[in-house]
């Protein structure tokens, strides 16, 4: 599915860079890896090639996808959760895990909307910075521009 230098998202840390595909003998058995490099930790993670859509890697979204990344943070034509703070937590901690960035607009936008109602709690907070970090960084890879620019686009949704 990917080759070295392909670029991929992995769910929950982002864009990556495949540096190799490397075999290991693992209880006897020959096994293959992608070695992705995350972009904006420098962490390594192996991940084995047979199970890789399993685990939600996936190729970078392309710019048509963009665009209904950009409809989703924009749709103001929902209901955003009466629930506590610690289950909506949960419920968008599993959207995050899914790997789809359609998810992760979700959650942005959401929170985004939540926080001008009232306060966000500390881990809203910081899911909140996570899930525009993981937008920004493979937006701005779909349309080959600097990441200032998308994190700009997204602010003015929210203006």
């Amino acid at each position: 599915m990917f080759a070295a230098g392909d670029m991929a998202v992995y769910p929950s840390h982002g864009v990556g860079h495949i540096e190799d595909i490397e075999v290991q003998a693992i209880g006897g058995i020959d096994q293959s890896f992608y070695i992705l490099k995350i972009l904006d930790n420098d962490m390594t993670i192996m991940i084995p090639t047979a199970t890789s859509e399993n685990v939600g890697l996936r190729p970078i979204i392309s710019k048509n996808e963009v665009k209904k990344v950009i409809d989703i943070l924009k749709d103001r034509d929902i209901k955003v959760s009466a629930q506590t703070w610690n289950r909506r937590y949960r419920d968008y901690m599993e959207k995050i895990k899914t790997g789809s960035v359609f998810e992760v607009a979700v959650v942005l936008r959401d929170l985004l909307l939540l926080k001008g109602d009232k306060d966000l709690s500390y881990g809203e907070r910081k899911m909140m910075d996570t899930a525009k970090s993981l937008l920004i960084k493979e937006i701005s890879l779909a349309k080959k521009i600097e990441e200032e620019k998308v994190a700009k686009q997204i602010d003015k949704i929210f203006v």
